[in-house]
């Protein structure tokens, strides 16, 4: 039973992540093509900030609500203490601008 499943993962194709070229490609035209697009791929994925803040944004809030959920009393405490230094930081630069 395990070789006939290790056979079958080892048969079942694996799949190749956007920014890889994949293995066997003879052509030298279909690998420059690739290649090619492999590499915008990566660039893309490199250059499109929104995109990159939206995952560690998400990242952030599975972490935050992650926290909550575990220590209730230290996740208040923690929103207090920012909520009380974003107010002092505020309070800060109004009243550096009006001097």
């Amino acid at each position: 039973m395990r070789s006939e499943l290790s056979r079958a993962a080892a048969s079942a194709p694996v799949p190749v992540p956007r920014t890889a070229v994949p293995l066997g490609i003879d052509d030298p035209v279909e690998r420059a093509r690739a290649e090619l697009k492999a590499a915008l791929a990566a660039i893309e994925v490199k250059a499109n900030v929104p995109r990159r803040v939206a995952l560690a944004t998400e990242k952030a809030t599975a972490r935050a609500r992650s926290f909550a959920r575990s220590n209730p009393g230290a996740a208040v405490a923690a929103a207090v203490g920012v909520a009380a230094a974003v107010g002092l930081a505020v309070w800060g630069a109004v009243r550096l601008y009006l001097r």
